[in-house]
């Protein structure tokens, strides 16, 4: 037995960075909770960070190296992908290579993986996932600041008279950070503005809610800074002293946005509302504006960042307490490998390969001569590349580019055809099927390294866990090929430790103020100190100095020293609804899953909430399109189609859908977004427009619908539509089909285990239209259950499903009425989970509302729920609404 311990380490989902304590008992079971020191969040955890502990066990984890699908050592393993990157680099050159990586990767990994491509293989072919996230982001504020920077940081968003959430549903993706700003509220009384088209989460808690239309925030935005122009409520000090182009863009904006009535109308909102909107921005002074997703991802993401800059530059509001544009970022590392260098028009350090001096700086500093000397690929173009042919081998790290990339068939067909691809994960996923060479790396809980949050604080990861099986760190399996492809002298690393120290070595390296970026204050950090790091933001030029709000000495890093305003018009999407495709589909994130699943997707208490894909219509669209609540729906695009049950939402704007951006093909077939997406991107920032993009969608004439209750782990073929869901003890199987029900039966039936007949209970009705059986394992307990039946009418599973969490043997009661689904003792059912922190489900909540709770403090008086990371709270609302519609009718 070892002893216990508690590790300081840092959570690996979103970008507020939070930190985590994780307590590993003497028997190595592992918990988790938030750390009250760190300033992130002092010690708040959203649904998914409090999960972190049920996400370790090592089902479905690789364990060994693969070669097509076979296993292989290390040595064969390490030795064949620098043979084919060699080999390619050899025979087509460097452009003939490329990597894609992921801002789940730390810092350390990032910097080995940029200095391998760019510095010694010599290519700028190394692009990240962040592309699909925070591209635009960087272009904007490069454009506007002449560095990708977030001057404020989170104290801002409590120190704020006014803030202004875009694009960003900040209750479930930043949920941690959305509660400190209702802390404020309620405290000093902050409003908060919503420009979203979904009513969110996040507007059910705000003073205003913009529903404007998909595209338009350019015109929204232009119509404000023409508003401050004309009003005279900009900073004319400001703007004369540390400004360039305000004439230009103030003009542009002019002519684009002339009236509240235009913008008005141009973007689908209430003249009062846009006038209302601008009155409060111009009229306070401690404004922050957050911005993500939403505004990013789009054909004009970075136009979408200027035109929010060149109103903060207006007014003179950054790089002061309570006021400035905020990007928040999705990823926890994202801001990590924007520093190293990962996007492919990057070189390293916040240093571009635009300055020929930069290109000479670097080459010296890592002693490359080889180094690139343009940028590469960047992530659509790069696999248009591989479907081409150009790019002869590929090594994906850490992402799952067949679900998450747009016109994902075309991505899964290029990958198809690539002559070599290696992929390391921790997991199988739809992007391992296509791998010639499997590298099992490190999880979180046994990374070793750093991440930068989106207000540009570095926090450790450290690892509380060995790595299971085989597995090693991403920085050593890249150092690895490195010193086999012949650069092993540069790569040469013992620890994470001495990859950090160069790399903030290099953010400092001739520097003189130039860059803002820059860690040469910890450049000499010994591994003990490196060990012991503590939460610190950048700039640190100084071991013991830390610069932590941006730009208050009113200096840019730019050639003299001016922001720049960039003038901007307002595009139309790159695509617009007709009668072919008559909706408009966005895409985001659901409140308690993570990218494709892989971590969340296992959890139990984290798929209860959303437990199928499903694709959200306003109910006057579900009614135009002959659709109800649960009825499986065909989705298409111009890029591919997919399947999902619909779900009649008033919060979804009519003309509008909403589909989440998470079900891959290890949890449903045919349900990933990315197969709808529009590959069109940015012209600045290389971003793909994921937010917007038309839609048909038609109802599937199902015949038959299932349920399979089982502990194994399947994968379904030969169905029209399956997704799973996990549950304690095993996993949830949702079947259905176009067949008749007999022969949905026949289908159905074959995914049962092979059982004794002795061990297996089963009835058939007597028209062969519905089908039930149940197998009982050798102790007498339920191992699986299946339920064929006509679409809407399969029994209550709630009892069955607990049934395979207790393992326990079943009575002769429970035997007795086992096909029936239903308890032999009545079993209050929780309903679908709402509070994911404490487990509450819907029945509940209802039945707390019923008994007098009539508010969000006595039901967290009462149940808990909501008051964690408090994402469930507008769920929570709306039940207690409805209960007071009931009451009144």
């Amino acid at each position: 037995m070892q002893e216990a311990r508690e590790v300081r380490t840092t959570c690996p989902y979103c970008g507020v960075g939070c930190g985590v304590l994780a307590e590993v008992a003497a028997d190595g079971t592992t918990t988790v909770r938030g750390d009250p020191d760190h300033p992130a969040n002092f010690g708040r955890l959203c649904s998914k960070g409090s999960a972190l502990g049920e996400t370790l066990g090592l089902e479905g984890r690789l364990l060994r190296p693969e070669i097509l699908g076979k296993p292989a050592s290390w040595d064969e393993a390490l030795d064949l992908v620098a043979a084919k990157f060699s080999q390619a680099v050899a025979e087509h050159g460097p452009d003939s290579v490329a990597f894609y990586v992921s801002g789940q990767l730390l810092t350390e990994d990032y910097y080995v993986a940029n200095k391998l491509m760019k510095g010694f293989i010599g290519s700028g072919n190394i692009d990240t996932n962040s592309r699909l996230c925070m591209a635009s982001s960087v272009a904007g504020h490069r454009r506007a600041f002449g560095e990708d920077i977030v001057p404020g940081v989170y104290e801002d968003f409590e120190r704020a008279d006014l803030v202004v959430l875009t694009g960003s549903n900040t209750a479930w993706c930043h949920p941690v950070l959305y509660q400190r700003t209702l802390a404020a509220r309620r405290e000093r009384g902050t409003r908060i503005v919503v420009i979203d088209p979904r009513r969110t989460a996040t507007a059910d808690e705000c003073d205003l809610h913009l529903a404007l239309d998909p595209g338009t925030d350019v015109l929204l935005f232009n119509g404000l800074l023409a508003h401050l122009a004309q009003a005279g409520k900009t900073d004319a000090g400001f703007i004369r002293d540390h400004t360039a182009g305000f004439d230009a863009a103030a003009s542009l904006a002019g002519a684009d946005a002339p009236s509240v009535a235009r913008v008005a109308k141009g973007c689908g909102l209430a003249p009062a509302d846009v006038q209302a909107f601008y009155d409060l921005f111009a009229e306070t002074e401690r404004t922050v504006t957050v911005y993500s997703q939403g505004v990013n991802q789009s054909a004009h993401g970075t136009d979408k960042v200027n035109a929010i800059i060149n109103c903060h530059l207006a007014t003179g509001r950054i790089g002061k307490p309570g006021m400035g544009p905020f990007s928040v970022t999705g990823q926890p590392n994202a801001m990590g490998g924007r520093e190293v260098g990962g996007l492919a028009n990057q070189l390293a350090a916040h240093m571009d390969f635009g300055d020929e001096a930069n290109i000479d700086r670097v080459s010296r500093f890592w002693n490359a001569p080889n180094v690139a000397r343009r940028g590469g690929l960047k992530a659509v173009d790069m696999f248009q590349a591989v479907a081409d042919g150009r790019i002869k081998a590929l090594w994906v790290m850490g992402t799952n580019p067949a679900v998450s990339m747009p016109d994902a068939s075309r991505v899964r067909a290029a990958l198809s055809k690539c002559d070599f691809v290696a992929v390391s994960d921790v997991t199988r996923t739809d992007t391992t099927r296509y791998a010639d060479v499997l590298l099992p790396a490190a999880a979180w809980g046994e990374k070793d390294g750093t991440v930068t949050n989106s207000e540009r604080r570095l926090s450790r990861q450290r690892p509380f866990l060995p790595p299971p099986g085989e597995a090693k760190a991403d920085w050593r399996i890249i150092c690895e090929v490195a010193a086999r492809m012949g650069f092993g002298e540069a790569f040469a690393y013992r620890t994470p430790a001495a990859i950090f120290r160069e790399h903030a070595a290099l953010s400092a390296f001739e520097n003189g103020g130039k860059r803002l970026f820059d860690l040469g204050g910890v450049a000499d950090l010994s591994d003990k100190d490196y060990s012991a790091f503590a939460p610190r933001h950048w700039p640190a030029s100084e071991r013991y100095e830390q610069q932590t709000r941006l730009l208050s000495d009113r200096r840019f890093p730019t050639q003299d020293g001016r922001a720049r305003f960039v003038p901007v018009r307002q595009e139309a999407t790159a695509f617009t609804v007709d009668a072919d495709y008559p909706l408009a589909l966005n895409t985001g994130r659901l409140r308690d899953q993570w990218h494709t699943m892989t971590r969340t997707g296992n959890v139990p208490r984290l798929m209860a909430n959303a437990p199928v894909p499903a694709v959200d219509l306003h109910p006057a669209d579900a009614a135009a399109h002959h659709l109800k609540d649960g009825d499986l729906a065909h989705l298409s695009t111009r890029f591919g189609f997919v399947r999902a049950k619909v779900r009649v939402a008033d919060a979804q704007r009519r003309g509008q859908a909403f589909m989440p951006m998470h079900w891959s093909g290890q949890f449903a077939a045919r349900a990933a977004a990315g197969l709808l997406s529009s590959p069109v991107t940015d012209p600045h920032s290389g971003q793909p427009e994921l937010k917007h993009v038309p839609v048909r969608i038609v109802r599937e004439n199902t015949g038959w619908a299932g349920v399979l209750i089982t502990r194994r782990d399947l994968r379904p073929i030969g169905f029209v539509h399956w997704s799973r869901h996990a549950v304690e003890g095993g996993w949830v199987y949702e079947l259905t089909g176009t067949e008749p029900p007999d022969q949905g039966i026949l289908l159905a039936r074959k995914l049962l285990g092979a059982q004794r007949r002795d061990q297996l209970l089963e009835y058939t009705d007597r028209r062969g239209l519905a089908y039930r059986a149940a197998a009982i394992d050798e102790g007498g307990a339920m191992a699986e259950a299946l339920v064929v039946a006509a679409p809407d009418q399969l029994p209550m599973r709630d009892w069955l499903v607990s049934l395979l969490a207790t393992r326990q043997p079943l009575s002769a009661a429970d035997r007795h009425v086992l096909l029936s689904g239903r308890s032999p003792v009545p079993m209050p059912a929780i309903g679908r989970v709402v509070c994911a922190c404490f487990h509450v489900g819907a029945n509940q909540l209802a039945s707390a509302v019923a008994s007098g709770c009539d508010s969000l403090e006595a039901i967290g008086s009462t149940l808990r729920a909501g008051t964690n990371c408090g994402s469930c709270r507008s769920e929570i609302r709306a039940i207690i609404d409805s209960s007071r519609v009931q009451a009144a009718e």
